[in-house]
Parts: C-alpha cells; structure tokens; sequence
C-alpha cells in the first residue's frame, strides 16, 4: 500500500508542492500583524494561502475539463475565449433583466454561463467529429471566434455584475473577514467530480480506451463521436462554470477575461501528467498542477524576480514534464518487453 501511494504521480506532485512552500515560507520573511502586533509569516498565513488556492481554483477548474479532453487525444485552446464569452453573456443577460432577487440573480448567472460553456464546447466537438479537422486547428479557430463574439458584443466595456453574485462568492462562510474559501471549495469538487467520472463510470473509462487506442475501441463498438463530442463539452461545461466564479468574485466580465489562460491550463493539465497523445492523465493530478503553477507565480513575486521571467518558467515546467512523460513510458515499455522475453 505505501510502496503504490509513493508510486502515484499525485504523491509526488503534493511533495514538489510542499517542498515550494517550505522555500517560500523560509524565504519570504513576516510582518507584524496590525491589531495583535504579533509576527506574521508573509507567506505562510491564512490570507496568502487562501488567495493562492484562489488564484489556483479558475485554472483548475478548466484544468479538469482541459485534462478529460487531452486524455481523449484532444486539445481544446479555446477555454479562456469560452470563458470570457461566458462570463460576457452572464452580464449582459442580467444587465438586461435588471434588478432581480439574491438567489435569481445567482441562478440565472450560473445557468447562463454553464448554458454558454456547454453549447460552445457542443459546438468545437461537432466541428471536430464532423469536419475531421485536428483538434488544434478546430479549437484555435473557435479561440478567436469566441472571443470576437465577447468584444463585439460587449462593445469591448467591462460590465458589472450584481453584488449578490460577489457576495456568494466572497462568502467567508464562518472563516472570518477578507477569507473566501468559496472558490476553493469549487475547484475540490470539481475535481473529485472528475475523478469520479474518470475512474468510476463506463464513460470515464471509454474516454480512456478512446485516448488509448482509437482503432481498438472502434472495433469494440465504442460509439467514438459521442465520446469526443462529450468531452469537449464537459470542458466547454467547467470553462462556463470557472467564468461564473472568476466573474463573481471579481465583480465583473469583459472580453479581455481569462486572456493567456489557455497556456496555465494546458501547464496544469501537463504537469499533472496528463499525455499529449491520449489515454493518460488525472483530474486531481490536474488540480495539482494548477497549484503548483500559482505557486510558481508566487515565487516569482515572493522573491523580487522579474515578473517576465513567469512565462519562461512555465514554458520550461511544460517541456520538462512532456520529456519526463515520455521517458517514463520507454521505460515501462522496456521492463514489458524484458518480461515478455523472459517469460518466452
């Protein structure tokens, strides 16, 4: 039991992840706190952590929805445009509906951006299935497609959301003032609903046959378009819900939203061990990576770098994940093919 708890790519994730914590704490010095006046560590503290998990929670998120794609075979590059469509069409719906109760507020803004993450993710895995185009090329049209609709028809402006919205995303929810763990929750159960579906259900493991071997599940019957249809909608689906959460907390959707995501995303599908050429990968190791890519960005700020040095960080953390992913997959290659020797 300890030999394969050791051996999960997720034990070794949430070890990176406490060992960038531990440097981070040692090197990023304390405060005084202003109504006790006792010495606060700046990063190891309540408020730091929470906003780190915060900061992590709309990758994730996407992350998850990102990750069932690409272990289908996919790709989907159009999560930050979904996003900020999303986030768009929640606005203006409400702007349009005016004033409405707390809870119909909440309701009708989760259901317009699920409603628009889902029909657009619907929408790439149709155009992938149907016009039998490389995913990359499908997802990096609707990238700029998506995202063109949020400008025009936002008119490029920033429009706020009704404060109910912010006020159940900012819940402290008994945590005390300035910590709001609502974000952080979502992206938990996100991921453990992934997990669940990637691990428990019928579907789950047909997307895993499909990323696998493509052929091999044709022939066993496998209905293939409604397997990839599927999952570029459930990663159109977690886009819309990442985009009712980003755009509560902060109070406010434009067409700029979630610009750039599309490479933290990818990042933390890929250093969660997601592989490129299908059939692997974890939500939860998902969520791990977007963690661990926050914490990145932490470090960066933590310890005065330059801030641009961020994208070559991350750059970096993709290649290297990719080659450690290959390598591990010669090597088990190698020891089946030493025991099949063997055994013959």
């Amino acid at each position: 039991m300890l030999r394969k708890l050791l051996a999960s790519p997720q034990t070794g994730l949430v070890l990176i992840i406490l060992a960038l914590g531990a440097v981070l704490t040692f090197f990023a010095g304390a405060h005084d706190d202003r109504t006790s006046g006792v010495a606060v560590n700046n990063f190891l503290n309540s408020h730091t952590l929470i906003q780190t998990a915060t900061d992590a929670s709309f990758f994730a998120i996407m992350a998850v929805g990102a990750t069932i794609v690409i272990i289908s075979g996919g790709i989907d590059l159009s999560v930050g445009s979904i996003y900020a469509l999303a986030g768009v069409s929640m606005a203006m719906v409400l702007r349009s509906l005016g004033p409405l109760s707390g809870f119909g507020s909440v309701a009708t803004a989760l259901s317009v951006c699920v409603g628009v993450g889902l029909l657009c993710g619907l929408l790439n895995g149709l155009l992938v299935v149907f016009l039998r185009v490389h995913p990359f090329i499908v997802t990096l049209g609707t990238m700029w497609i998506l995202r063109g609709i949020a400008f025009v028809s936002s008119k490029a402006e920033s429009i706020l959301v009704p404060e109910s919205l912010t006020a159940v995303a900012k819940a402290s929810l008994g945590m005390g003032a300035s910590l709001y763990p609502l974000p952080t929750l979502t992206m938990l159960a996100v991921a453990a609903i992934g997990s669940v579906y990637l691990t428990e259900t019928v579907m789950g493991r047909h997307v895993f046959a499909f990323g696998g071997n493509p052929e091999a599940s044709r022939f066993s019957g496998l209905r293939l378009d409604r397997i990839q249809t599927g999952v570029y909608a459930i990663s159109g689906l977690c886009a819309g819900l990442a985009a009712f959460m980003g755009a509560s907390f902060y109070g406010s959707a434009s067409c700029a939203d979630a610009t750039g995501y599309e490479l933290y995303v990818i990042a933390s599908a890929v250093v969660g061990g997601a592989s490129l050429s299908g059939g692997k990968g974890s939500a939860i190791s998902a969520m791990l990576g977007a963690v661990l890519i926050v914490l990145i960005r932490q470090s960066i700020r933590t310890l005065r770098f330059d801030q641009n040095y961020e994208w070559i960080i991350v750059g970096f953390a993709i290649i290297i994940a990719v080659v450690l992913d290959q390598g591990s997959a010669q090597l088990n290659a190698r020891r089946l093919s030493l025991a099949a020797a063997r055994e013959s």
